[in-house]
């Protein structure tokens, strides 16, 4: 059912931040009400002259790039390309879908996920870039795709609630992502601690 991924982590994720996120952390508040604001706005829907647009992922498109306007020059620049990346590849892998379906050999929504999660990673070093790069990566790449199918008279709505349930899964893999990377490292610096300790002892 379209939704239901998108739903379910967007909720998970503000239950999380507002019962058991630390208070004293200053994005808090900002996460959990950019969360409801997209939440609200996932079905909401206007056209602008043919093109049928989704005010959620247009919300979050417009977010990424303030967040991004705020980078340095070099980082920008690098934070564009990595971008642009991911706009070619999910415009790419949705034509793929149409031209050769056969290769979708479990959920389109998984494949995407795990797809532009990898990418994210390899092309970005910290969560909040990630996240950016696919968010303004991704809706580039709904707006590029509808373009596209518009050129054989085909109407494609951008920034759907299936488009959404493919960022909230790919959101939750970075973020599941990030976790067991910081987990690493704790267990990293637990374990060097209790090896110096053998050390002093004997």
């Amino acid at each position: 059912m379209e939704g239901s991924l998108f739903y379910w982590i967007l909720w998970l994720f503000w239950v999380y931040i507002t019962f058991f996120m630390e208070k004293k952390n200053r994005y808090r508040t900002k996460l959990a009400a950019g969360i409801l604001v997209v939440i609200i706005l996932s079905n909401v829907h206007f056209i602008v002259t043919s093109f049928e647009f989704y005010a959620g992922g247009l919300f979050l498109l417009l977010l990424s790039y303030i967040i991004l306007s705020k980078k340095k020059l070099g980082a920008l620049l690098y934070a564009f390309v990595c971008s642009m990346i991911l706009t070619i590849s999910y415009v790419t892998f949705n034509l793929f879908v149409i031209y050769d379906p056969i290769w979708v050999f479990f959920e389109k929504e998984w494949m995407m996920g795990i797809c532009f999660s990898c990418l994210a990673i390899f092309l970005q070093t910290t969560l909040k870039d990630r996240l950016l790069i696919v968010v303004s990566g991704t809706m580039q790449g709904e707006v590029l795709y509808a373009y596209y199918l518009s050129k054989f008279e085909f109407s494609y709505p951008i920034g759907t609630i299936a488009y959404l349930d493919v960022s909230a899964l790919t959101i939750m893999l970075l973020v599941s992502w990030s976790f067991f990377e910081n987990a690493g490292a704790i267990f990293q610096n637990h374990f060097h601690f209790f090896e110096k300790g053998k050390q002093k002892s004997s």
